[in-house]
């Protein structure tokens, strides 16, 4: 009498130890985190934000001269708002002598009567206004730089 398995069971086992591993190696690459060029670490995106809000036209200089506004309603704790803040920033330095580009932090209880004037939704909110101080659009989101790039087009022409 041998030992000697049947041919039939070691390929049996063989094929299922096959399985095993490219089951085990499908789900590392399947879990792994996904990172992607565009994201932001929440340290980085709050200094942006917050870079941003340093750079932003006061409140009341913005009402007073004659360009047209984005008021920009925004929390530090806030993600989306620290997404945007890139493409916020290029917009700033590119359009920000035609526009002015206001921050508003919604935890600030200073600007509570302006909270309620542009009937906050969620942050971040975008308001726009023309020259006169006229609402003429509000966006609630991330939305994509090359549609506020649209709507900013509008506000100076």
């Amino acid at each position: 009498m041998t030992n000697a398995r049947p041919f039939g069971i070691n390929r049996i086992g063989a094929i299922a130890m096959a399985l095993v591993a490219v089951f085990a190696i499908a789900t590392v690459f399947l879990t792994r985190p996904q990172t992607a060029s565009f994201s932001l670490s929440p340290v980085s995106g709050l200094m942006s934000l917050k870079a941003l809000a340093q750079d932003a036209v006061p409140y009341d200089l913005a009402m007073a001269n004659a360009k047209p506004t984005v008021i920009e309603l925004y929390a530090d704790w806030c993600t989306t708002c620290q997404a945007l803040a890139p493409s916020m920033q290029s917009l700033h330095d590119e359009l920000g002598g035609q526009v002015n580009f206001v921050m508003l932090n919604i935890d600030d209880p200073q600007w509570s009567r302006q909270i309620q004037q542009f009937h906050a939704t969620g942050v971040p909110q975008l308001n726009f206004l023309l020259a006169d101080q006229t609402v003429v659009d509000t966006m609630v989101g991330k939305v994509p730089k090359s549609i506020l790039m649209q709507r900013l087009q509008m506000l100076i022409s």
